[in-house]
């Protein structure tokens, strides 16, 4: 009797192994369905990213300034940091931070020729808010060891290089100098490579099956069907800028998309047709996963155009942003490009802040701040005899800045503009 209840249940699970790849096989012969979606603005979440121009680049000088023995550096050592701080091209650093006077503070110092040379330190105000950041960074030292972990696990050899971390440290809330001030303190977890490119690379050593589980299925439980959670075929939260208007054939190939299985990111998924709507489906939760690790659920579109390899990507992979509207919201300010979550926000109001978040707000708040005091000639300056006068609405330019770049950069030749993964 036991025999026969123990081949029962065997032939049971057969079956049912046998009819999920049955199921499997028939969802692999389901080619893409050629849907175009139109993109609409959505007016709410371009303010999320018009809020923070500049933010990035200021936050990354008051880090490099605030790290110096004297929390003041000349213009000639902020400039090697130019090429990471993303600056336009036509725009010179000394401009670009004369523009917040709430922020930096101008002096001067002579250079090896006797020439009066710019040099930036940080004001009082930003500098107690600065403190008060490295407080909360110490505070949240292990989410962000989470976050990078994560980040690395979703890779196919749990490595990648430092150039692609680069660009994605401020969306993580990592320090601007994370690969000496953060890996260090986790040599347990982290190590530096080599890589076939000769390039250097980040390995995560240790697996971490508690880390591997997606916010999608954390979230399952509150947000998804019983039977659905059972199938495994999550669907992922949908919203539409007002006003869309989805088409029916539209709507029907959501609906249908959405009841399709569910793979996490973190499982290999290479046994996947590419040409499918189910690795289709695998490929949004990969980006969906990534924009949660981020501390604002956002990124510029072209940080993840060096992940198509790490993450095992098809060509033309970053095209399920325009695919999926309702997911992903693709907003144009800036010159550039941002991939927003639609899910983590509410209006222009991100729902759970980080409290690095926190900080950021208020570091845009002072750089609002201070420009509309400098429109009203608030702010004065130091001229070369030493006397103050008020500070123009326009950019004063220093003749000495080019000067004393050409006597003192073949001093500092390493420090001159290179590769974004340069250590300055």
């Amino acid at each position: 009797m036991v025999t026969w209840l123990f081949s029962s249940v065997k032939f049971s699970g057969l079956l049912c192994k046998y009819k999920r790849e049955l199921n499997l096989n028939y969802l692999q012969n389901r080619y893409l369905v050629n849907i175009k979606l139109k993109w609409v603005k959505d007016k709410d979440l371009d303010t999320v990213v018009s809020t923070e121009k500049d933010l990035k680049a200021v936050c990354f000088l008051v880090s490099i300034i605030s790290s110096s023995p004297d929390c003041c550096l000349p213009i000639y050592r902020l400039r090697c940091h130019r090429r990471q701080l993303g600056l336009p091209h036509d725009v010179k650093m000394s401009t670009f931070i004369r523009r917040y006077p709430s922020i930096f503070h101008e002096t001067h110092i002579l250079d090896t020729g006797g020439t009066r040379v710019p040099s930036f330190g940080l004001t009082r105000e930003a500098m107690e808010l600065n403190e008060e950041q490295i407080y909360v960074l110490q505070q949240c030292w292990m989410d962000l060891r989470s976050r990078l972990c994560r980040l690395l696990m979703l890779t196919s050899g749990s490595t990648l290089p430092l150039q692609t971390i680069d660009q994605l440290r401020w969306d993580l809330g990592l320090p601007y100098d994370y690969w000496n001030s953060f890996i260090p303190n986790h040599q347990d977890l982290f190590s530096f490579v080599q890589l076939r490119d000769d390039r250097v690379g980040l390995k995560l050593l240790s697996w971490d099956s508690d880390l591997a589980v997606s916010e999608l299925q954390k979230n399952a439980a509150s947000q998804q069907m019983e039977e659905d959670i059972r199938n495994g075929c999550l669907a992922f939260p949908i919203g539409f800028t007002r006003g869309f208007g989805l088409r029916r054939r539209c709507m029907d190939w959501l609906k249908e998309w959405q009841k399709l299985p569910y793979t996490s990111p973190y499982f290999d998924a290479s046994h996947l047709d590419p040409r499918t709507d189910v690795s289709e489906k695998r490929l949004v939760g990969v980006f969906h996963e990534l924009l949660h690790l981020t501390l604002q659920k956002k990124t510029e579109r072209k940080n993840v155009s060096n992940l198509r390899k790490p993450f095992s990507m098809p060509q033309k992979f970053t095209k399920v942003f325009e695919r999926h509207p309702g997911i992903f919201y693709i907003s144009k300010k800036g010159d550039t490009q941002t991939v927003i979550l639609r899910e983590a926000y509410d209006g222009d109001k991100l729902l759970q802040k980080h409290p690095l978040v926190c900080i950021r707000e208020r570091f845009a708040s002072m750089l609002k701040k201070g420009q509309l005091d400098r429109s009203r000639g608030l702010y004065k300056k130091e001229d070369q005899f030493g006397h103050f006068h008020h500070l123009e609405v326009e950019e004063t330019q220093y003749s000495s800045e080019e000067a004393s770049d050409y006597n003192l950069l073949s001093e500092y030749d390493s420090e001159s503009d290179g590769p974004i993964d340069n250590r300055c």
